[in-house]
């Protein structure tokens, strides 16, 4: 165990030097180093997972596979070529959950956990990494909240192994029940779907518990808290109860979570109860469409074979996918509150107002540019990228895009295709993980640099719409 946290702290002391010499050497802008943050954890990641003791056949394996697997464990992604338990070593996988957690809460929130074990001064430079890379709104505070951050993951993972501990000590054993337990726990806290699940069948997610209550609501409630962000965190703490006192992010974030769950809950009971579904009673299919419901918005997790189910669950689990978690969130997608201003606008546009209003409050057009950018370059992203996919592999059109869909909203769910994936098709589905998880908008800051504006104004003209 000693050796094993001095190994960690190592690898941490790696990637912070690295940064450090990233930054003195290249003077890289804060987004620049939050991509170079993650890209330095995967190589690390690679480079762990390579190594013959990282799995169980103590053999080394390809770059391409090590380099997916690390990239889709950072992003929380979960999309896997091998099953996690049967072919990777304890080695494996404690790396595997280590770069989960790492990229889940983000490598900032890390370092700095870093520094203030070590007792380092958090510098301003550092302060504006973590305000950036964890979407904060202010800069006051940022250390306190990283702190919560850090201490409340703990906390919540904890208990969520210990509820679930409940249930693998007595089918697992009590060192392999927690240690599951634990694994679980941490994965769907960081919304990342991957699971050891396959000590009973390959790749079976979480079919051998579909009728479990206990393991399939303890799950939802880790899903949900690591998905609505750990700025709505601080400011529920904060306020407690007291909704009107919440900022304007938070309650759009509540509200339309509360409303996206409550929407897939119901369309998901009516078309799988004659489906897949069928035959079971009331309250598995109760349950099994309220997992469903959350965590194929983010997590990846199933109790379904999702070969089986039918075309309109597929098409509303790729739009809940697309819309995926919250801003700050270990989740992916293009937001719920990218998907709210984008629905408030095209109501006000409809009504032709032209503020975009909710909560007594006006979302400014910024704002709103930035929704309706970031829906455009997404679907123009998937499109593309299925059409690729679809051009290099004999895979139908459903399947290149669902695979597609989860790899760019980090959501991990796939119809089984993965492991049949050639080398171009992993490149291609890691760059999607990668802009999934750090942002297509932060990408192209980061690579673009700094732009400036013309100092004229142009002349307006108008053109028909619609």
């Amino acid at each position: 165990m000693v050796s094993l946290k001095r190994f960690f702290w190592d690898c941490l002391a790696f990637v912070w030097q690295a940064k450090r010499w990233l930054k003195n050497t290249m003077k890289l802008s804060y987004t620049q180093n939050i991509v170079m943050g993650f890209f330095l954890v995967i190589m690390l990641g690679t480079m762990l997972l390579m190594l013959p003791i990282a799995t169980r056949e103590r053999n080394w394996i390809d770059f391409s596979d090590a380099f997916f697997t690390a990239t889709s464990a950072t992003c929380v992604t979960g999309l896997m070529i091998f099953d996690t338990y049967s072919h990777w070593s304890l080695f494996g996988q404690l790396v595997i959950l280590a770069m989960v957690q790492i990229g889940g809460i983000g490598f900032m929130t890390i370092l700095t956990m870093f520094s203030l074990v070590i007792k380092r001064k958090i510098g301003l430079h550092e302060r504006q990494l973590m305000v950036q890379a964890q979407g904060m709104l202010h800069l006051t505070g940022a250390v306190r909240l990283i702190k919560r951050i850090i201490f409340g993951s703990l906390i919540i993972e904890a208990v969520g192994a210990s509820v679930l501990a409940i249930r693998f000590i007595p089918k697992l054993g009590f060192f392999p029940g927690i240690y599951n337990a634990i694994f679980l726990s941490v994965s769907a806290f960081n919304n990342a779907g991957i699971d050891l699940m396959g000590r009973f069948e390959p790749f079976p997610s979480l079919t051998y518990f579909a009728d479990d209550f206990l393991v399939t609501l303890t799950l939802s409630v880790l899903i949900m808290l690591g998905g609505i962000g750990f700025i709505v965190w601080d400011d529920v703490l904060k306020h407690r109860l007291a909704f009107v006192k919440y900022e304007l992010h938070t309650k759009i974030v509540l509200v339309t979570t509360f409303t996206l769950m409550l929407f897939g809950w119901l369309i998901f009971f009516i078309l799988e109860t004659p489906a897949s579904l069928y035959g079971l009673p009331f309250s598995q299919r109760v349950l099994q469409t309220f997992f469903h419901s959350v965590s194929l918005r983010t997590a990846g997790f199933v109790t379904l074979d999702m070969t089986a189910i039918s075309e309109g669950t597929a098409l509303l689990t790729l739009i809940l996918m697309f819309i995926g978690a919250s801003s700050g969130s270990t989740g992916g997608g293009i937001k719920v509150t990218t998907f709210a201003v984008l629905v408030l606008s095209a109501i006000a546009s409809a009504r032709h107002k032209k503020a975009t209003v909710i909560f007594k409050r006006n979302i400014d057009s910024d704002t709103v540019r930035k929704a309706s950018a970031m829906l455009i370059i997404y679907f123009g992203v998937v499109l593309a990228m299925t059409l690729v996919l679809t051009m290099i592999e004999p895979f139908t059109m459903a399947e290149a895009l669902f695979e597609t869909v989860a790899a760019i909203t980090t959501t991990g769910l796939s119809l089984g295709i993965t492991p049949q994936l050639n080398t171009l098709s992993r490149l291609v589905i890691t760059l999607l993980m990668f802009i999934g998880r750090i942002g297509f908008l932060t990408l192209v800051i980061a690579l673009g640099g700094k732009q400036h504006e013309p100092p004229i104004e142009r002349v307006t003209e108008k053109i028909l719409i619609g």
